[in-house]
């Protein structure tokens, strides 16, 4: 894995999120990604990774425990569309904002 990653793909990832930084700023992004693309490359390592589970939250939670969704007071799709501009085979048409 690549422990690198140049300031000119930085301005390009952060011009696709649109979002500037100063050149300074671009200098400590580009350090603390190749702390974190350091540590992928350990994980990467690690025999029998794919085996573990992954987890959403690193330390157990006890007593929590997660209600069953339920659909309630739903809407047509026809009422949701009168309320748009546009729309293409039932669904709402927004405006490109990203390449």
């Amino acid at each position: 894995m690549e422990t690198t990653i140049s300031t000119e793909k930085l301005k390009d990832y952060a011009g696709k999120l649109m979002f500037y930084l100063t050149d300074n700023e671009y200098l400590t992004l580009q350090k603390e990604f190749e702390v974190i693309l350091g540590w992928m490359g350990k994980i990467e390592q690690m025999k029998d990774i794919e085996k573990v589970e992954p987890m959403t939250f690193p330390f157990p939670i006890p007593n929590v425990s997660f209600r069953e969704d339920k659909i309630k007071d739903a809407i047509t799709v026809n009422k949701a569309l009168n309320n748009c501009k546009a729309f293409v085979n039932d669904e709402i048409k927004v405006p490109k904002v990203v390449e």
